[in-house]
């Protein structure tokens, strides 16, 4: 089954509930940077950012950053990837929290850990708005604390093609908690 957060942006109720709920947390951590994970981690990342008073910090594919980066590799389930960081983005001691949409594996969150730290950056948590139960991609975070707004259920009797009473051509949908998911 495919997780999507993509519904969750179309109701801008349910999407500035959810960004509260992350200022909520952070804004009294002392947090000065917050890391977004490409590219879903730049929907949150820079609200939350903005909100609790710290820098938001986009960390990329290659090459997709001008100017001078340090990259981290890591594996994934169908590969390998790699993220970057721009030289000078963060200092050292900063406190910083690491934001993305899903967790599945916890590969690319323990990269973006990873990442920060070698530049010197106190990782706090890692934040995502879903979180899959049948992984367990928190024994692969370097030890760091992940929050996960959402676990889907497994649900097996899903409704009628549609979103909000909105026909979807072809994709059979399920309503999991506050986060639709698409199933293909």
């Amino acid at each position: 089954m495919f997780q999507d957060i993509t519904t969750l942006l179309l109701d801008h109720k349910a999407f500035k509930y959810t960004v509260d709920i992350f200022v909520d947390r952070y804004r009294e951590m002392g947090i000065s940077v917050v890391a977004g994970v490409e590219a879903r981690g730049f929907m949150f990342g820079p609200s939350i950012a903005l909100a609790i008073g710290a820098k938001f910090v986009p960390l990329r594919k290659p090459r997709k950053l001008p100017g001078e980066v340090i990259s981290e590799a890591y594996v994934l389930e169908y590969g390998t990837d790699c993220l970057e960081i721009h030289v000078g983005a963060v200092q050292p001691g900063e406190r910083a929290i690491v934001i993305d949409d899903l967790v599945a594996t916890g590969g690319t969150l323990s990269a973006a850990i990873r990442l920060l730290e070698r530049v010197g950056a106190q990782v706090v948590e890692c934040a995502c708005v879903v979180g899959l139960r049948d992984v367990k991609g928190q024994h692969r975070l370097n030890g760091k604390p992940l929050y996960i707004l959402v676990e889907p259920r497994q649900q097996t009797n899903c409704s009628a093609p549609s979103v909000n009473g909105v026909a979807v051509n072809g994709v059979e949908t399920c309503r999991h908690d506050d986060v639709y998911v698409s199933t293909t």
